[in-house]
């Protein structure tokens, strides 16, 4: 089975609220213990986690080696104020208190930096993405300060021009990449960053009754296309399913994160899946 390199230990796919609520005063230790064996049954053994401002993945991290698991952690994703991810992660305003943060990520033991660049698909409007995302120039600079840290840098990124901005500065994976075009595809595919397109994360809300499938079921047929377009091309794609996010959970959002893979690339799925993972296990980790 391969890794799963999308998760969220802290969330529990059902409502993110209560569950950060529950481990934000203190880690939960029975919980993950029991999730990080559930993955080690599934005979998942790689595990790439979004991070959280609670130490919850990173105490994760800490504990996965007794399961038999290679566990990467951002230790918590990174905001711009006001933008996408505050619910989770740590905010900065200047790109000297990222730096900051930066700083704090490898003193929490972090592997690699996580930052939010663009907002969610919107789930009840086909083509628009919540939340401002941030100006290229403001992408690339982020990029390049944890990359001389050392540092790959893992991007939450929806919308064609963010991931082209993101592409075009160096990052070394995409997750999500909803709403690509023609072009976006072929400079992801041209390039050296991972996609991980998290499909779960649509294809398991059809049929469900909170999001209209009128919505949903065209982005998956968007998302599948271009994954396929991707895959055509000759780009890095790898297995992630956000477990975690509502309606994915952890151990079987990975499962079916397979299932929508193989239906959008075919007979060559898993060379190129294990390939991508290859790619993560190397890339993601400090210098």
């Amino acid at each position: 089975m391969f890794g799963d390199c999308h998760i969220h230990m802290i969330l529990d796919g059902v409502y993110y609220r209560a569950a950060i609520d529950a481990q934000k005063e203190r880690v939960d230790e029975a919980l993950v213990r029991a999730r990080l064996d559930s993955y080690r049954a599934a005979g998942i053994h790689f595990l790439r986690d979004g991070g959280d401002a609670w130490g919850v993945g990173s105490f994760a991290a800490r504990i996965a080696g007794e399961y038999g698991i290679d566990y990467r952690t951002p230790a918590f994703p990174i905001h711009r104020k006001g933008r996408y991810g505050g619910f989770i992660g740590k905010g900065y305003e200047t790109l000297k208190e990222y730096a900051t943060l930066v700083g704090l990520a490898r003193k929490q033991g972090a592997d690699f930096i996580k930052i939010m660049i663009s907002g969610l698909m919107d789930f009840d409007c086909y083509g628009r993405i919540t939340s401002e995302p941030l100006d290229p120039a403001e992408i690339r600079e982020l990029i390049r300060i944890a990359h001389e840290e050392g540092f790959a840098v893992m991007a939450h990124a929806n919308g064609a021009d963010t991931v082209k901005a993101a592409v075009e500065a160096g990052v070394d994976s995409i997750e999500h990449g909803a709403y690509l075009d023609d072009e976006a595809v072929r400079m992801l595919a041209q390039s050296d960053t991972i996609w991980v397109p998290t499909l779960v994360t649509i294809g398991n809300l059809i049929g469900e009754g909170r999001y209209p499938d009128g919505v949903l079921r065209p982005l998956l047929r968007l998302q599948m296309d271009n994954v396929a377009e991707c895959a055509r091309l000759g780009g890095k794609i790898a297995l992630g399913s956000d477990a975690g996010a509502y309606r994915v959970f952890h151990t079987q959002g990975a499962l079916d994160e397979y299932g929508y893979l193989k239906r959008a690339i075919g007979t060559e799925t898993d060379r190129i899946l294990e390939c991508g993972e290859n790619l993560i296990k190397n890339r993601f980790k400090i210098d």
